[in-house]
């Protein structure tokens, strides 16, 4: 490929990004189309056409699942992981798309395969040198949460305590992904009923979701919420209250994007709330839920 044209497609995909990351998915979609074509009609066997080309497939897979049109993103990342053939200079690169595979198989909804291509990025990324941990750390919290809602909780603490200790190491707590894998491996905790540790975890999260983001973000409130049940199981109802009080002010503060979010802390307010006799006010907090959640429907 010649340098004239090796430019062409640099512009090309440039472009695409910039419409992209400025919301013009379809004009990106252009663009991209318009590299992969190019590259395509060049092809040969030479390593900087075929890593053209892969990279091309790459970026309008990414478009595609972002337009959720994930069965065209899926067949792009297989295409560049068949063009790359195990190629230990493009492990890096082979891992990223087994990861992005795995995202578009997930959000179609074929766990099995999301998880063989999460197994198989960590094993890439793993490869390479030196191993990307970063990314390891983030997959493995994928596959926790995978084979959490399966039942097999043996499984996704070994995941989430894996993604972690990297995180801690390379971040340290006072970053949102270590919060958020913290509050996951909270969750997981609780449901296996060792609360204890659930409550330390969620304790962990929220202290950091407070620093980071303040008291009115949604994953804060999320953290409220998350810890109150813990300290529901410890016994500590009082505090208990305070932080069902706090996740509820927040996710109704939020409005009409996170209704959902606004009847599950309700309910577990509310909850609480008759289990201490406090009928009237139950009733006064889903009367407030029902009022902002068909507020948010008018809209």
């Amino acid at each position: 490929m010649d340098t004239a044209t090796v430019n062409l497609i640099a512009i090309l995909l440039g472009r695409a990004e910039s419409l992209r990351a400025a919301g013009n998915l379809h004009e990106a979609l252009h663009s991209v189309n318009a590299a992969v074509q190019k590259c395509q009609h060049l092809l040969s066997p030479n390593l900087d056409d075929i890593d053209a080309f892969a990279t091309a497939l790459e970026k309008r897979g990414d478009i595609y699942r972002e337009i959720r049109s994930c069965e065209l993103a899926r067949d792009d990342y297989r295409q560049a992981i068949d063009q790359l053939d195990n190629r230990p200079d493009r492990f890096a690169q082979i891992g990223r798309l087994h990861a992005a595979l795995g995202a578009a198989e997930d959000e179609l909804e074929h766990e099995e395969k999301a998880v063989h291509h999460w197994q198989k990025a960590i094993e890439f990324f793993e490869r390479n040198e030196p191993p990307l941990l970063l990314d390891i750390a983030a997959i493995a919290n994928n596959l926790g949460v995978v084979t959490k809602a399966r039942g097999d909780l043996e499984t996704a603490e070994a995941y989430f305590l894996r993604a972690l200790e990297i995180l801690h190491s390379l971040l340290g707590q006072e970053h949102e992904q270590t919060a958020t894998v913290s509050s996951n491996l909270g969750a997981l905790y609780q449901a296996a009923r060792y609360d204890d540790q659930a409550r330390e975890l969620h304790m962990i999260a929220l202290e950091t979701r407070h620093r980071l983001l303040g008291d009115e973000h949604p994953d804060t409130a999320q953290s409220h919420n998350n810890l109150a049940l813990a300290l529901l199981r410890t016994g500590d109802r009082a505090w208990a209250r305070r932080h069902f009080e706090s996740a509820f002010a927040s996710y109704e503060l939020l409005g009409g994007e996170y209704a959902s979010d606004l009847e599950a802390v309700s309910s577990n307010y509310c909850d609480f709330l008759r289990d201490e006799g406090e009928d009237e006010l139950a009733e006064l907090i889903e009367g407030r839920t029902r009022d902002a959640v068909e507020s948010s429907a008018a809209y």
